[in-house]
């Protein structure tokens, strides 16, 4: 439980500036700039509020290396009050995540990977046996509420030789569970148009601006079955990685108009300290340098993810909802901005978080 408090003079992007009152861990009341209060009154004037910025796609296991970070190096600290593990864990390790996040500032959800070992080693989908349904069952009951997909990475450093078979396997899950699927895409086989027609409404494509050989925008269209996919309701969402990041490839998303999507990072150590991610923020600053307006990126980063994970009360800001808030602004100078593949762009603005409030508490960096 924390005192009672005002921050004043916060703009949502596009809109006049207005006043939070923040207590019982609680959004009390949005009101006009200047409004009275006996509370303590915090001065926010410059900077920008939204809903808590939301990360669909990280790897917050310490333990595991490569693909693993400490939950609030990559949430809080960064202005992400809720982040969503893609799969690192399977149903053998997700008890390791789960306790981690109950120590932890940030709010954590998961992707449970189709795999029971999750990524202890990074060909989990090369022997079948490893997708194990009971105990894959086990754990979505187990932790439910914490569980909010199943994650397959369909690339064939992944599956080897059993090309699109886990995928089919995945969907099974999926019904058994009721939970729709995060789908990793990357080098075929399998190919991509096999994936794409085994996905069905509120399944996700991440890394779905990747600029590898086997992409969704080859000769600089989006293909046909991306399009149905999307018509069905499949969803898109960035996870921009090590690897998987593309500025020719969101350049050509962006001049046929495929929206909406989220955008994430899929952080984890090296790439938040070596880059090229860094940060959620330092992903959504290439986004504006694309030409999405500042709006459409918060909402792709808090209302957008929310909607995704079935939470849709987290991507709102509105009054007597969860006091879960980021505090950011946008900085005047020169960048380089570097993709996946190491090609560059200069921009000359970026998206800096300044603070957060988690669950009722006020963290200013």
């Amino acid at each position: 439980m924390h005192s009672p408090y005002v921050l004043q003079n916060l703009q949502i992007p596009g809109e006049s500036l207005i006043d939070i009152t923040i207590s019982d861990n609680q959004i009390q009341k949005i009101s006009q700039a200047g409004s009275r209060s006996s509370y303590q009154h915090l001065n926010m004037k410059g900077l920008y509020v939204s809903s808590g910025w939301i990360d669909l796609h990280v790897h917050a296991l310490s333990s595991l290396q490569p693909y693993g970070d400490d939950i609030d190096e990559i949430g809080i600290k960064q202005g992400v009050t809720t982040i969503v593990d893609a799969g690192s864990c399977g149903a053998d390790n997700i008890h390791e995540l789960y306790t981690q996040s109950l120590k932890s500032k940030t709010n954590v959800l998961a992707y449970l990977n189709i795999s029971r070992l999750g990524l202890t080693r990074i060909d989990e989908l090369s022997e079948l046996h490893w997708l194990d349904r009971e105990k894959l069952l086990e754990a979505v009951s187990f932790y439910e509420g914490f569980i909010v997909g199943l994650k397959a990475r369909m690339s064939n450093s992944v599956v080897k030789n059993n090309a699109i078979e886990p995928l089919n396997i995945a969907r099974n899950f999926s019904r058994l569970t009721n939970m729709p699927l995060m789908v990793h895409i990357g080098s075929a086989p399998p190919k991509i148009t096999d994936i794409l027609d085994l996905l069905e409404k509120n399944d996700i494509i991440t890394h779905f601006l990747n600029g590898k050989d086997n992409n969704l925008f080859p000769n600089g269209a989006p293909l046909q079955e991306l399009l149905s996919a999307i018509s069905r309701g499949v969803h898109l969402d960035v996870g921009h990685g090590s690897a998987s990041f593309s500025f020719p490839v969101a350049e050509v998303a962006k001049k046929h108009n495929i929206q909406p999507f989220t955008i994430s990072s899929d952080i984890y150590k090296e790439n938040r300290e070596n880059g090229p991610v860094y940060s959620l923020a330092s992903v959504a600053s290439k986004f504006l340098h694309l030409g999405y307006s500042l709006k459409e990126i918060i909402h792709a980063i808090t209302t957008l993810p929310a909607n995704r994970i079935n939470k849709p009360e987290l991507g709102e800001l509105k009054e007597h909802g969860a006091a879960n808030l980021t505090l950011f602004n946008i900085e005047n100078a020169d960048i380089e901005l570097v993709d996946s593949a190491g090609e560059r762009r200069y921009a000359s603005q970026q998206i800096i978080p300044k603070g957060v409030v988690i669950n009722g508490e006020l963290i200013i960096f």
